[in-house]
C-alpha cells in the first residue's frame, strides 16, 4: 500500500499532465502515475478501434471522442460511482507514492477516501482562461460544463492549491510545495 496518495485535479488544460509529470521525473523509482480516464480510454480504443496512446495524449485525437467518452462514462459511473477508481488501482505497482493525475468528481474523491482514508492529499491545479485558450482550450458545449469538469468546481477540501496559469507559481514553486506534503516519504 502506497504511504500517500496524490489526487490532482483541475481544468482541462490546466497543466495537470505537465506537473504530474515533472513531479514523476523528480520522484522516479518512488512513484507510481495512476490515471483513472486509462480504464475509460482503454475500452474505447478496443470497442471503437482506437490508438490508445494517442487517446492517453494530450493531443486533438482524443477531443474528436471525448464527448462520446464522457457520456459512456457516466454511465458506468452511475451503475457503480468507483469502477474506474478501481480499475485503474487494481494493477498499481506498490510504491511509496501514487500520484492521481485525473481526479474529475466529488465521487473519485469520496472512492479514496473509503479506500485509503488517510494516506490521500488533495491538489487543486488552477490557471485562467487566457492561460487555457494558450494552451489549446476551446469551450466545448457538453464537456466543459458537465460533471467531469464541473463537479469540484464547488469542492473546498483541498490540502493545496496550485495557481499554474499567467500570475501563477513557477514550476519549482509548484514542486516545492507538492514535495512538502510527501515530505515524510521522500
Amino acid at each position: 500500500m502506497p504511504q500517500v496518495i496524490l489526487l490532482f485535479s483541475g481544468k482541462r488544460k490546466s497543466g495537470k499532465d505537465f506537473l504530474t509529470d515533472h513531479l514523476q521525473k523528480m520522484l522516479l523509482d518512488k512513484c507510481e502515475v495512476i490515471k483513472i480516464s486509462k480504464p475509460i480510454k482503454s475500452h474505447w480504443a478496443k470497442v471503437k478501434g482506437l490508438n490508445l496512446d494517442e487517446l492517453l495524449s494530450d493531443g486533438k485525437y482524443k477531443e474528436q471522442y471525448r464527448l462520446d467518452m464522457i457520456q459512456w462514462s457516466e454511465e458506468m459511473r452511475f451503475k457503480d460511482y468507483g469502477c474506474f477508481c478501481r480499475s485503474a488501482c487494481q494493477n498499481a505497482v506498490d510504491k511509496p507514492v501514487w500520484i492521481v493525475s485525473d481526479i474529475r468528481r466529488k465521487t473519485d474523491i469520496q472512492w479514496f477516501k473509503e479506500n485509503y482514508s488517510d494516506v490521500i492529499r488533495n491538489i487543486r491545479i488552477t490557471a485562467d482562461d487566457d492561460t487555457r485558450k494558450a494552451r489549446g482550450y476551446n469551450f466545448q458545449l457538453g464537456v466543459d460544463d458537465v460533471a467531469s469538469e464541473c463537479d469540484l468546481d464547488d469542492y473546498n477540501d483541498w490540502d493545496l492549491i496550485i495557481n499554474n496559469g499567467k500570475n501563477g507559481q513557477s514550476l519549482e514553486e509548484q514542486i516545492s510545495a507538492i514535495l512538502t506534503l510527501i515530505q515524510h516519504v521522500v
